[in-house]
C-alpha cells in the first residue's frame, strides 16, 4: 500500500512564531507606529503657530490660499500707484515690478496641475469659502524657482518701500507702503522646505533644561519607587494576615489609588497651601519644615511635595501587587520553619523574600515605568515649578508640543521619553529579571 502524503505542516518553532505574529503586529500598530510618526516629525522644523512651518515639507511649497488672495490685488494696486505718481522713473519701476510678478506667475501656472489648483482656489475664495483640503491649499514647486520668486518679491517690496520714504504726500506714501507690504506678504506664501534632519536632536542634547528635566524625573522615580516598595511591602504583609474586618481594610487601602491623579494633585495642592494648608501647618509646627510656604515655593520643598503625594497615591498599587505574590506562598513552609525554630525575621528573609522575588520585580518594573512617565501629578500640583525645579521630561514635552505648538521639537522630547522607557525596560528584563522573564530555574 502506498503511504498517504502528509499535507503541509508547520514545525513547532514555526507554529510558535505564527501564534506570536498577531501580537507583534498589534505592538507595532499600537506602540511603534506612533513612535515612528514622532521620529519622522522630529526631522522637521514643524510649528503649528507659524504658517511657514505648519506642514511637513521635503520640498518648497506655496500656500495657494494666501498666494491667490494676495495676487488678486497686486495688479490693481500697482495700476493705482502708476496713476498717482508723476515721476517717470517711478512709473518705470512699477511697470518692471508688474511685469516681473506676471512673468513668475505665468511660470508657476505653466504646470497644468498647479493651474487647476489655482483656478479651484480662486473659485472658492470668490465664494468666501475657506480652503480646508491641505492637498489643495499647498502645492510643491521647484526649489530654485521658489527661491528666485521669493527674492524677487522681497526686492520689489524694498523698491516700493524706498519710493514711499521719498514721497512727501502722506496719502500716496501710505499707498506705496501698503503695496510693498502686500508684495512682502506674497513672498511669505512661498514656503521653504522645513526638513532639518537631526538638527533638533543636536539642539536638545545641548539643552540644559532637557538634561535637568531628565535628572528631575530620575530623582523622582528612584525615591518614590523605593519608598513605595518598602511601605507597600509592609502594608501587604499586614493585610495578608487573617483578622476581623480584613476585607474592609483591604478596600480602604485601595482608595488613594482609585482617586484620579489630577483630583489627588488638586487635593494635595490645597493641603500644601502656605496660608490654609493643614499639611504645611503641622509640618511647620513640628519643625520639620522652616515655614508652611516652603512646600510649594522652593525647589527642595516642591520636589518633596510631589514625591509625598505620589507615594500616598500609588503605594496601594504596589501593595496590591505584592499581596498577590504573598498569597501564592504555601503556608506549609512557614509551619515547617516554626517546627525548625525559625523566628519571624528568619522566615521573612529565607522564605518570603526569595519566593516574592518575581512579584517584586513585576511591581518594580510597572511602577518605575509609570513613575518615569509622570505627567498629570506634576503638571497639576506644581506645573514643573518653581523655576523648572520639578519639571519632568513628560511635562517639558507637553509644554513644547502643545503650549508652544512646536511639534518638531516636541516630537524629539517624545522620542527621548520612549528611548528612556525602553532602556529601563531592557535593564529590568535583561539584567535584573532575566530569570523571571526567561523562565530559568535554579
Amino acid at each position: 500500500m502506498k503511504k498517504k502524503k502528509r499535507g503541509f505542516q508547520l514545525t513547532e518553532k514555526q507554529l510558535g512564531y505564527a501564534m506570536v505574529l498577531p501580537s507583534l503586529i498589534l505592538v507595532f500598530v499600537v506602540v511603534l507606529w506612533p513612535v515612528a510618526q514622532s521620529f519622522w516629525n522630529s526631522m522637521f522644523d514643524y510649528r503649528l503657530n507659524d504658517p511657514a512651518r505648519s506642514q511637513l515639507m521635503m520640498d518648497a511649497n506655496i500656500d495657494l490660499e494666501r498666494y491667490v488672495d494676495n495676487h488678486f490685488y497686486i495688479d490693481r494696486q500697482l495700476d493705482d500707484l502708476a496713476s498717482v505718481t508723476e515721476s517717470e522713473d517711478t512709473r518705470q519701476t512699477i511697470a518692471e515690478i508688474k511685469q516681473g510678478v506676471a512673468s513668475y506667475h505665468e511660470t508657476l501656472i505653466s504646470d497644468e496641475e498647479v493651474k487647476r489648483k489655482v483656478e479651484k482656489v480662486d473659485e472658492l475664495l470668490m465664494n468666501f469659502t475657506p480652503i480646508k483640503d491641505s492637498e489643495l491649499k499647498y502645492t510643491e514647486v521647484d526649489n530654485d524657482f521658489a527661491e528666485d520668486y521669493r527674492q524677487a518679491l522681497e526686492s520689489y517690496q524694498q523698491s516700493l518701500a524706498t519710493i514711499s520714504e521719498s514721497i512727501d504726500d502722506e496719502a500716496n506714501s501710505l499707498k506705496f507702503m501698503q503695496t510693498a507690504d502686500l508684495l512682502g506678504a506674497t513672498g511669505k506664501t512661498i514656503l521653504e522646505s522645513n526638513f532639518i534632519g537631526f538638527a533638533n536632536y543636536g539642539k536638545y542634547f545641548k539643552d540644559q533644561r532637557m538634561w535637568k528635566s531628565i535628572g528631575n524625573t530620575a530623582f523622582f522615580t528612584v525615591i518614590s519607587v523605593a519608598l513605595e516598595l518598602v511601605i507597600g511591602l509592609a502594608i501587604a504583609l499586614l493585610i495578608n494576615r487573617t483578622f476581623r474586618g480584613r476585607g474592609i481594610i483591604r478596600a480602604s487601602v485601595l482608595i488613594p489609588w482609585a482617586i484620579p491623579t489630577a483630583v489627588a494633585a488638586m487635593m494635595w495642592g490645597f493641603l500644601y497651601d502656605g496660608q490654609s494648608g493643614i499639611v504645611g501647618h503641622y509640618l511647620e509646627t513640628w519643625n520639620i519644615i522652616p515655614n508652611a510656604s516652603w512646600l510649594l515655593s522652593t525647589s527642595e520643598g516642591s520636589m518633596f511635595s510631589i514625591i509625598l503625594a505620589d507615594v500616598w497615591k500609588t503605594t496601594p498599587y504596589m501593595a496590591l501587587l505584592l499581596l498577590a505574590g504573598l498569597q501564592t506562598i504555601p503556608q506549609s513552609l512557614y509551619e515547617a520553619s516554626d517546627v525548625d525554630g525559625a523566628n519571624k525575621f528568619q522566615q521573612f528573609w529565607s522564605i518570603t523574600l526569595p519566593l516574592l522575588k518575581s512579584s517584586v520585580l513585576v511591581a518594580l518594573l510597572f511602577r518605575t515605568l509609570d513613575a518615569f512617565r509622570v505627567f498629570d501629578l506634576i503638571y497639576v500640583l506644581t506645573g514643573g515649578g518653581p523655576a523648572n525645579a520639578t519639571e519632568s521630561i513628560s511635562v517639558y514635552a507637553y509644554k513644547t508640543l502643545f503650549a508652544q505648538q512646536n511639534f518638531g521639537e516636541g516630537s524629539v522630547l517624545s522620542v527621548i521619553v520612549f528611548l528612556c522607557v525602553a532602556i529601563i525596560s531592557f535593564i529590568y528584563v535583561k539584567f535584573i529579571g532575566s530569570e523571571l522573564f526567561a523562565g530559568r530555574t535554579k
